[in-house]
């Protein structure tokens, strides 16, 4: 869901430094999202993200490095644990597709 939050990250950069960066999320979904970021991380490091408004902090992995624009990186973000409602929104679940029936378990038609 394409989405604008307010957000807080902070981690540790490649070198080892610790950072606390104020930014806004590009689309979220219940197992993540993908934020703008200015400073450096790196693929399949780990950082904690804050949503200011409900105090909720969630352990993430990063799990994309995108394009970088005047807005800073874009990150992709995977929760560590489940959190479906960190954001405050609530998601439908994706539409299962409609189970196949199994050859045999079909009724023959000339009975």
């Amino acid at each position: 869901m394409f989405r604008r939050i307010s957000v807080q990250v902070r981690g540790l950069d490649p070198e080892g430094h610790k950072f606390r960066e104020s930014c806004q999320t590009i689309v979220v979904n219940a197992q993540g999202g993908l934020i703008y970021l200015n400073e450096t991380v790196e693929l399949g490091g780990q950082v904690q993200i804050i949503n200011p408004v409900t105090d909720e902090e969630q352990e993430c992995r990063v799990v994309y490095l995108g394009d970088v624009s005047d807005r800073g990186q874009r990150v992709g973000l995977e929760f560590l644990s489940p959190a479906p409602h960190f954001w405050g929104l609530e998601f439908s679940e994706p539409d299962a597709p409609p189970r196949r029936q199994h050859p045999s378990s079909r009724k023959s038609s000339a009975s």
